[in-house]
């Protein structure tokens, strides 16, 4: 019977185990894509690029890896690279961000791209703002070194209207932005000593007391002109320290960083903006390190300005009254229009003119040798131009011929005398004789000129008269010849 009892029980038991073994394996299953899922959960981010052409958001989108960039990042061998739709309002695309290997994935971003600050575009960006998007959001200003003198008005502009657009948002969305804005500046107060403690490090003046609500970076493209602004319109050294000392001033007051990029050229600019979103970089890749010596290679990290670096470049710039006038110009109430009282803006276009608008000081404010000619020309039409020069022509050619007729007397004059010396007396063999031909006529002239002058001319036949006067000239020519032929043959034979 228990022989019976015990082979009953075996197919219980051997069913629990496999129904054991089952749950095991699902458990692990389940484990496994659980952990796949997660892993593809990529951090998403968001970049809103504002201003410069559509060249130059391009090749910002480049710079960071995208679109057939080539600098660590972009997406992987093999796989199609989304266009760049920019042409039109707000332009939209996307990238992965690769890592030093181009293996895994750190992070997809979606990049926002406008050109113009017009108001129209503003209900195109205000749903890009949410509660869950702003924490994960960077704004990038593009300015162009072909329009340098156009630098502060487009920050101005940009900035008034992003500040337009938060002050419309929803409490949650203000209140996040809040939030960004308090870890952004702790983030720059906090400093980790030696001992390995974080110390409280407060913000310095100036610094960080107009905050965007975002962090800011602000880019200089096309560095490459700089070298076209020296040489074409006369800019020196004190210009640009003037405008960088002018951007680090303003852009310290938002917490923002400054980098200067050329295209075609290597530059930090990836690394850069990695870190402004908080992007986990490759271990090998070495920290951010400022430059403010080479005036196309600026770079000035965020946290990192103060108005002391500032002065340094050059003395005599007011930091403070650069600060307070920018703060007037951003203010709700100021107006784009040109003469705001204390505004900063104001005192940088009376800096650095625009060619534009065909004023004649220029940067003779910076230029201590100063001149009192202006740098800048206005051009003519070429209509106008060519007209003119048509003018110039036909009277020149008017002058010359008036003149032409005297001056080929005077070469044709010339051109005789110079024949003369070059060819000699002109003679001849008459009977064995060498007869200078110009010495017998200058004589021949000699003798009408005796004859006329001894008798009273009686108006004769003209054509008698002149074969009377002909015999006379060859009668006179033959005895002449007469004689010395028989003095030279009396004289032959007692030689």
């Amino acid at each position: 019977m228990d022989r019976t009892r015990g082979l009953d029980e075996r197919p219980s038991s051997a069913m629990s185990n496999t129904s054991s073994t089952k749950s095991e394996k699902e458990d692990m299953w389940s484990s496994m894509l659980s952990s796949v899922a997660s892993s593809k959960r990529l951090p998403h981010k968001s970049i809103l690029v504002l201003g410069g052409s559509a060249e130059g958001q391009k090749e910002f989108v480049e710079s960071l890896g995208g679109a057939g960039g080539s600098t660590g990042g972009g997406n992987r061998k093999g796989e199609k690279r989304p266009p760049i739709a920019n042409e039109f309002a707000l332009g939209y695309t996307y990238l992965d961000v690769l890592d030093a290997d181009h293996e895994d994935v750190l992070a997809r971003l979606g990049v926002y791209l406008i050109s113009e600050p017009t108001p129209s575009f503003i209900p195109l960006l205000r749903p890009l703002f949410t509660p869950a998007t702003l924490p994960e959001t960077l704004v990038v200003i593009l300015l162009d070194w072909s329009n340098p003198w156009d630098w502060m008005r487009s920050i101005k502009t940009w900035v008034r209207l992003l500040r337009g657009i938060f002050t419309s948002l929803d409490d949650d969305c203000r209140r996040t932005l809040d939030e960004v804005t308090h870890a952004w500046e702790t983030r720059r107060s906090t400093h980790t000593d030696a001992g390995g403690g974080e110390v409280t490090i407060p913000l310095g003046p100036g610094e960080f007391d107009e905050p965007l609500g975002l962090p800011l970076c602000v880019v200089c493209y096309n560095a490459d002109k700089i070298e076209m602004l020296e040489r074409e319109r006369g800019w020196k050294e004190e210009a640009f320290d003037f405008v960088l000392q002018f951007l680090r001033t303003v852009l310290l007051k938002h917490g923002a960083s400054l980098i200067y990029t050329t295209p075609s050229a290597p530059s930090p600019i990836r690394p850069l903006i990695l870190s402004l979103l908080s992007i986990p970089s490759s271990s090998r890749q070495q920290p951010l390190k400022h430059n403010v010596v080479d005036r196309d290679k600026v770079l000035v990290p965020p946290h990192w300005d103060s108005w002391g670096k500032i002065r340094v470049i050059r003395e005599g710039f007011d930091v403070e009254g650069i600060g307070s006038g920018w703060s007037i110009d951003i203010s709700p109430g100021s107006t784009d229009q040109p003469g705001v009282e204390d505004g900063a803006m104001e005192i940088y276009e009376e800096v650095i003119k625009d060619p534009r608008r065909g004023d004649s000081k220029g940067l003779n404010l910076l230029n201590k040798s100063g001149g009192s000619g202006g740098i800048e020309v206005s051009a003519v039409d070429t209509q106008v131009f060519l007209a003119g020069q048509l003018e110039l022509l036909e009277a020149k050619a008017a002058e010359e011929t008036a003149t032409r007729g005297g001056k080929e007397d005077k070469y044709n004059t010339a051109s005789r005398e110079e024949v003369m010396e070059h060819v000699g007396p002109v003679q001849f063999n008459v009977g064995g004789i060498q007869v200078d031909a110009e010495n017998m006529l200058e004589r021949l002239k000699e003798r009408e000129q005796t004859r006329a002058s001894e008798q009273e001319p009686v108006p004769p036949n003209p054509a008698s008269g002149e074969g009377k006067s002909q015999n006379e000239v060859l009668n006179a020519f033959f005895t002449a010849l007469m004689k010395k032929k028989g003095a030279t043959k009396g004289t032959s034979p007692g030689s």
